[in-house]
Parts: structure tokens; sequence; C-alpha cells
């Protein structure tokens, strides 16, 4: 049996071009549920919200993202939780070039005093990311 922690990201609506961003980013595949598609929806300007997405990439990395509909309260992203993607395997380096577009660049991905490769930015949809790789690695 695998136990997994995946991170679960919530839009307001933006969710369906964060999921198509994190899919080019990070590869594999890609599906999106909406809430008309579902049947969680007849308005119009809900229909088309994610009510369910997922990119699960090749390597098994896996994030999830949902749009929260108007009148549900949502959050809003900020400083209290970061994506963090850490590989003593994978070379990191593609991924970070790709989801840092548009992205706050916070700490270049470079050797840090501790001897990993850190970097750290804020995605083009605020979302915080931690990319570490051990210096061994």
């Amino acid at each position: 049996m695998v136990t997994r922690l995946n991170p679960y990201l919530n839009f307001r609506d933006e969710a369906r071009q964060a999921l198509e961003f994190y899919h080019e980013g990070l590869g594999g595949t890609l599906d999106i549920l909406s809430f008309g598609a579902s049947g969680m929806a007849d308005d119009p300007a809900v229909a088309e919200l994610v009510m369910h997405g997922a990119v699960v990439s090749e390597i098994g990395l896996t994030l999830y993202a949902a749009d929260t509909p108007p009148g549900m309260a949502s959050s809003r992203m900020g400083n209290a939780i970061s994506v963090a993607l850490t590989s003593d395997q994978e070379d990191l380096r593609p991924y970070w070039d790709r989801l840092t577009q548009g992205a706050e660049i916070q700490m270049p991905f470079e050797i840090a005093p501790w001897g990993d490769r850190y970097g750290a930015f804020v995605d083009r949809f605020g979302v915080p990311w931690m990319f570490d790789q051990p210096g061994d690695a």
C-alpha cells in the first residue's frame, strides 16, 4: 500500500490556467473535471470552473487544483505554505526553468551554504515554491 501527501491548490477562477501551466512545467498527464461536466453547476459562470484537476508527472509528482465557486469562501495564496520539490535522483533544473516563467525569484537555484542546490520563487499564480537538490546528487 502506498500513502502520499499531495499539494491541493485552491484558486478563485484560475485553476485551469494554473493546471495547464504546471502540466507544461512538470509534464505527464493532465485531467480536469469542471463543475458543469460533473453535474454540479447549471450556472454558466460556474460551469467551466475546475471542480477537480490533477497533473501527474512521469516521475510520480502529483499536483491537484480546483476553483472555489462564487459565494464560497476562499483562501488567498500567501506564505503560510510552499510547494516543495526535492530530488536526489532527478535533475530539477528543467522543472525550475519551466515553472519560473513569469515568477518572482526569491532565491536563484544554485548551491546554498549547506551544500544543496536550492532555490525559491513565487509563480505567476502566487504559489510559493521551493526546490532542493542534495549536494551529492
